[in-house]
């Protein structure tokens, strides 16, 4: 009786579990038809944030802080050079007349005003504007105009032609809409950015591009710019540049042209050198760079071949005279690897965060001497009061020459003529290079008669001998090139060498 009672309900378990499995089939498929749904409304929120319908919002958001700037100066007519006419020439008496009009009789020349457009950004309720220094430079009169159409006097603050930044500072009844500085080191190569400013006179107007490259060095020491293809024409200059946030990442500054029009090449100091140098100008109105007093120059991976290290980074020192690394123990020759707990890439790293660092700071600093690391305590100076110092020259007499043919060079010992010839005081040693093979590595590498050798292996020379000795050690050492400090015209700089020509 149980086997046919079983038989009987096995029919409808079947058509349980069919329906059951039909229910599950239509669950599956409408879970994934949610789940394509929230997909497919991803994708539209992320095609949306990659590529915006309109930048009217963020437009109407950032222009009432966004300014016209004009400048007035005053030049003197009859300065300039003077057309050149023949003698008898027709023009003459017109050109004659002309330079009359103009003081160029041999009377006082009139001056005359010459205006110049630009653009900046407020960045504080209390007036504070930022533009370029090439903007206001040498201007007598700066006029801020604002996008409700107030024209304002303003004030200069501060300059800094290294960055070209300048700060200036109006007085207004009331409170100014402002802007505020975004971190440029998260702007990402292909981000959306929005140049706004005074293109060719064609005021507070807008375009947008996107970030084309990051960390760009044109001339400058502290150079870090942004380059975008967001149209910035003459007039831009001292303009903002800004992310989709409203936040300003740039400082629009030059562009890269043929016919001094936009082709797509623009390029933004970042916010994050101009806010540093903003923040010296409100505070002192001047920059206080720091300063570790050394001249140096990028590591090549056969300097570093010659010096042992492991890869061509840090920087190497070339010279040090007075001042605080001099003071610290450090000497020509010293690779510096870490500067206050970050390791130094190359010389541009190491001269923007030596400048970044508080003036007075000690700081600590790891350099690599002969096969081995060494950490200095510096206490750092102030740049703008202590460039350019260095030793004075002073002549002694010396004996009479060994000269030396080597690696492509001829090597003289120094002479009381050579001493005054290359203006060499008694305090400088080395070997002078008379003469170099066209054909040598060194003279590849830039090595000329008139240079001076004053260290090998990062060792003193001041003989044949010294260099020789330099030169068994390394071979012995199994190196196959050596490192010469070569100085020219008192600027140094080291070479490495190979010791055989093959």
């Amino acid at each position: 009786m149980m086997r046919q009672a079983q038989a009987l309900r096995s029919p409808m378990d079947r058509g349980a579990m069919a329906e059951a499995r039909t229910l599950s089939v239509r669950s599956a498929r409408a879970m994934w038809m949610g789940l394509l749904a929230v997909a497919l409304l991803l994708a539209q929120a992320i095609s949306a944030r990659a590529l915006p319908e309109s930048f009217a919002d963020l437009a109407e958001k950032i222009s009432p802080a966004v300014v016209n700037i004009t400048t007035s100066t005053t030049v003197t007519a009859g300065t300039g050079p003077s057309p050149i006419v023949p003698e008898g020439s027709p023009f003459e008496d017109f050109f004659r007349e002309f330079q009359d009009r103009n003081g160029g009789d041999g009377g006082e020349p009139r001056p005359r005003r010459s205006q110049a457009l630009g653009s900046g950004f407020v960045i504080s309720e209390d007036g504070y504007i930022v533009t370029n220094n090439h903007v206001i430079e040498n201007a007598d009169e700066i006029q801020i105009e604002f996008f409700d159409g107030d024209v304002i006097d303003a004030e200069l603050v501060g300059t800094d032609p290294k960055t070209d930044i300048a700060l200036l500072k109006v007085e207004a009844d009331q409170p100014l809409p402002f802007v505020s500085f975004g971190d440029s080191d998260t702007a990402r190569v292909g981000d959306w950015v929005v140049a706004m400013g005074n293109p060719l006179g064609q005021g507070f107007s807008v375009s947008a591009g996107i970030v084309s490259a990051r960390n760009r060095a044109l001339s400058g020491t502290y150079d870090d710019y942004i380059q975008t293809d967001a149209a910035i024409n003459r007039g831009n200059s001292g303009g903002p540049l800004f992310n989709t946030d409203g936040e300003v990442i740039g400082v629009n500054t030059a562009i890269l042209s043929p016919n001094g029009g936009s082709i797509g090449i623009g390029f933004s100091m970042a916010s994050n050198v101009v806010n540093r140098v903003v923040g010296q100008l409100q505070q002192y109105g001047e920059t206080r760079r720091g300063w570790l007093g050394v001249r140096i120059q990028d590591v090549t991976p056969d300097m570093a071949e010659a010096m042992g290290l492991e890869e061509a980074s840090g920087a190497m020192v070339t010279d040090v005279p007075e001042g605080p690394a001099m003071d610290a123990g450090m000497e020509s020759g010293d690779v510096i690897t870490v500067f206050d707990g970050v390791e130094v890439e190359d010389t541009r790293a190491l001269v923007r965060q030596v400048g970044n660092t508080e003036v007075g700071k000690t700081v600590r600093v790891t350099v690599w001497r002969n096969g081995d690391t060494e950490t200095l305590r510096v206490t750092l100076g102030r740049r703008e009061t202590s460039e350019g110092t260095m030793p004075e020259a002073e002549l002694q007499d010396e004996t009479q020459p060994q000269v030396l043919d080597l690696m492509g060079m001829s090597l003289s010992e120094l002479t009381p003529d050579l001493r005054q010839q290359l203006d060499l005081g008694q305090d400088i040693d080395g070997l002078v290079v008379t003469d170099v093979d066209e054909m040598a590595e060194a003279y590849e590498k830039g090595v000329r008669a008139g240079d001076l050798i004053t260290d090998a292996g990062q060792q003193k020379i001041s003989t044949v001998a010294e260099l020789e000795e330099q030169i068994s050690v390394a071979e012995e050492a199994g190196r196959k090139s050596i490192l010469l400090l070569i100085r020219r015209q008192g600027d140094p700089r080291f070479v490495a060498l190979p010791l055989s020509e093959d």
